[in-house]
């Protein structure tokens, strides 16, 4: 794996500091530069083109929403992880609107900010493949979205851990459908294999974030995205059932 060139924007100087000497201590990280000005950001990732670049969203000058619209305008091979103190639903959504990648509530820990860097760097190493291998990773990129914007339909935020295993789940069945059939001796651990975790963690991730959304109410809004009345009340699938739901709903879209 390459070393991964980051720019760190944040107004909390001593978070800024626990971020930066986390980075500067691990061999496949280089920090480029560090600020808590949203200008002086802009300035920083207009020179320095990093791979990635964390932000809070209250900086000075230009706020975070500004510098992710800069980097989406400008900079479209950056990519953006938000660290920020609010976990309003809304303005969690508008990041991801904008163009972040990952978001993350403080408090959060460097180790798990390095985890999706890490990620981050690992899907742009296969930019440089062969033509068809770029048009699987579009593909894969496009499924992504798909899924995102599911996600956030029916009320899944983002930032919970849920979130991601989940989405690597439903990938997974639609690549290779008969893996929902044996969802606990091999999608759980083959997830937490790729996250570093245990599969009863990811089963649990999974269902919370099953749960958070029904919790919400927006039963309406789920069986729009199904086309039909899959579910009434607080009637609420397990995780193979929605697994097994969405990655079906996608793979008719592919055929279509």
């Amino acid at each position: 794996m390459k070393t991964a060139n980051i720019v760190i924007l944040e107004s909390s100087e001593e978070f800024l500091e626990e971020l930066k000497n986390y980075f500067d201590g691990k061999e496949e990280f280089n920090v480029c530069a560090v600020t808590g000005s949203g200008n002086a950001g802009v300035e920083y990732i207009n020179q320095y083109k990093p791979d990635v670049v964390i932000l809070n969203l209250v900086l000075s000058g230009r706020d975070g929403f500004a510098v992710l619209d800069y980097i989406k305008n400008n900079c479209p091979e950056c990519r953006s992880i938000v660290v920020s103190n609010f976990s309003n639903e809304k303005i969690v959504n508008s990041a991801i609107a904008h163009g972040a990648r990952y978001y993350f509530v403080k408090p959060v820990d460097p180790q798990s900010v390095a985890e999706r860097v890490k990620e981050i760097l690992n899907e742009q190493t296969t930019e440089y493949k062969v033509s068809a291998e770029v048009r699987a990773k579009r593909r894969v990129a496009s499924i992504d979205e798909k899924i995102s914007n599911i996600f956030i339909s029916i009320g899944i935020p983002p930032h919970i851990k849920g979130y991601v295993y989940l989405r690597e789940g439903i990938k997974m069945a639609i690549e290779n459908p008969s893996i929902i059939n044996n969802v606990t001796k091999e999608l759980y651990p083959s997830i937490g294999k790729k996250f570093d975790t245990t599969a009863s963690k990811v089963e649990r991730a999974i269902r919370h974030a099953i749960e958070v959304a029904w919790n919400r109410g927006r039963v309406d809004a789920i069986n729009a995205i199904f086309g039909v009345r899959v579910y009434i009340g607080s009637e609420r699938p397990t995780n193979s059932e929605f697994i097994a739901l969405v990655a079906d709903k996608l793979i008719l879209e592919e055929l279509l």
